[in-house]
């Protein structure tokens, strides 16, 4: 097997029962396997809702680590469209030619840094900075501060001995205070500012409310976007012919990019709390438990992608939930597409060749399944052309 390769562990109870079960912190979980079921519950927000207590549909709990609710991640309709409202233009600014133009430069610099270090370890010298310094163009905020964020790592709710470190929490939550505060001072073009100025539900947003939409945007779209970055250079690796393919043919690399977040699913899954007595695949599921739509399992899923098990760079059919689905599709999904798409195209045109020269799998544990999502190190050398 490939290096870069990501099995599915979820394909025999996929077509046996259609769900898995595992235990988090003593709040189970009923794990929805199939494409079908997966995008049915994730738009049923009456009976699978996402307004739970905060951080609980999130797997693992933050339940332990936050009180603050994350915004509109954790709102059901019609709250969440209303709050939604306020930020889809804010997030789909990626697509202007200015933003994309500043964010090239970014990509641009830090693939030739690469060539120039040749040998280096790919998530805290490449992804993890890429991923930070991009965010200075969500966030339109001064580039310097990206040195405050590859600071504390690809995560920021977990240390290495701890998959729910409540003090590495509280240095984003008072990072996110401090900023907070001097935009509500010294109001600018700032995400924060902007939010400031918001109104829903006839009324000025609170720090709070903005606190949660700050929080998601920062811990949402961190180790997702290094885990989708570091996936797809692990591939051009082992797959140097797609790198040339896209090089020949840069009008399929859009459709590259929906196929890396299909097969690679750089988010597992995300959990929903039942609001009534219910089932799902036949499987009885009680009142305020909760159910986890588990989008790498359906992103496999033979019954709605050919040859799901591999890599098809112009997958002409391809409802993957990569990001989700139905009302709670990733804010951030314009943002990471654009990184993903200037970064192809720069790498096929200024690199050869990727040699992976030492990794470490990063294995999740998820009841009966382990699912690799990615790297916790991996080491590769640039060859220019």
């Amino acid at each position: 097997m490939k290096k870069s390769a990501h099995a599915d562990p979820f394909e025999k109870a996929r077509l046996d029962k259609g769900f898995g079960e595992m235990n988090d912190q003593d709040d189970p979980v009923v794990m929805l396997l199939r494409h079908k079921d997966v995008r049915k519950c994730a738009h049923n927000w009456k009976t699978f809702q996402s307004g739970a207590a905060p951080g609980r549909i999130v797997i693992p709990s933050e339940v332990p680590i936050r009180d603050t609710r994350q915004i509109p991640f954790e709102l059901d309709p019609p709250l969440h469209g209303e709050y939604r409202a306020l930020m889809e233009a804010w997030f789909k600014r990626p697509i202007e030619k200015n933003y994309q133009e500043k964010l090239a430069d970014q990509i641009n610099a830090s693939i030739d840094q690469a060539l120039e270090m040749g040998s280096l370890e790919l998530i805290k010298e490449f992804s993890l900075p890429l991923q930070s310094r991009a965010l200075t163009l969500l966030l339109n905020t001064p580039y310097s501060e990206s040195d405050t964020w590859i600071s504390w790592g690809t995560h920021v709710f977990r240390s290495e001995d701890d998959p729910l470190d409540s003090s590495k929490a509280n240095i984003l939550y008072d990072y996110i205070d401090e900023q907070i505060e001097k935009a509500s001072q010294n109001p600018g073009e700032d995400l924060y500012s902007v939010l400031l100025a918001s109104e829903a539900q006839g009324r000025k947003l609170s720090k709070e409310e903005v606190k949660g939409v700050m929080i998601l945007t920062f811990a949402g779209g961190r180790d997702t976007v290094i885990n989708a970055i570091t996936n797809t250079i692990a591939y051009f690796a082992d797959h140097p012919q797609s790198l040339a393919r896209l090089r020949e043919e840069p009008e399929i690399i859009g459709k590259a990019v929906e196929e890396f977040i299909r097969y690679f699913s750089p988010l597992t899954h995300m959990g929903r709390v039942a609001t009534e007595d219910t089932q799902v695949c036949e499987h009885a599921v009680k009142s305020d438990s909760r159910i986890s739509l588990c989008w790498a399992s359906a992103n496999r899923d033979a019954s709605v992608f050919e040859n799901p098990n591999e890599i098809i760079l112009d997958r002409k059919i391809n409802p993957h939930v990569g990001f989700g689905f139905s009302h709670h599709k990733c804010l951030g999904a314009t943002h990471a597409r654009e990184i993903l798409k200037i970064l192809i195209a720069t790498l096929a045109e200024k690199v050869q060749s990727i040699e992976i020269e030492d990794y470490q799998e990063n294995i999740e544990h998820w009841g009966e399944f382990q699912r690799k999502v990615g790297y916790d190190s991996i080491r590769v050398k640039f060859q220019g052309r």
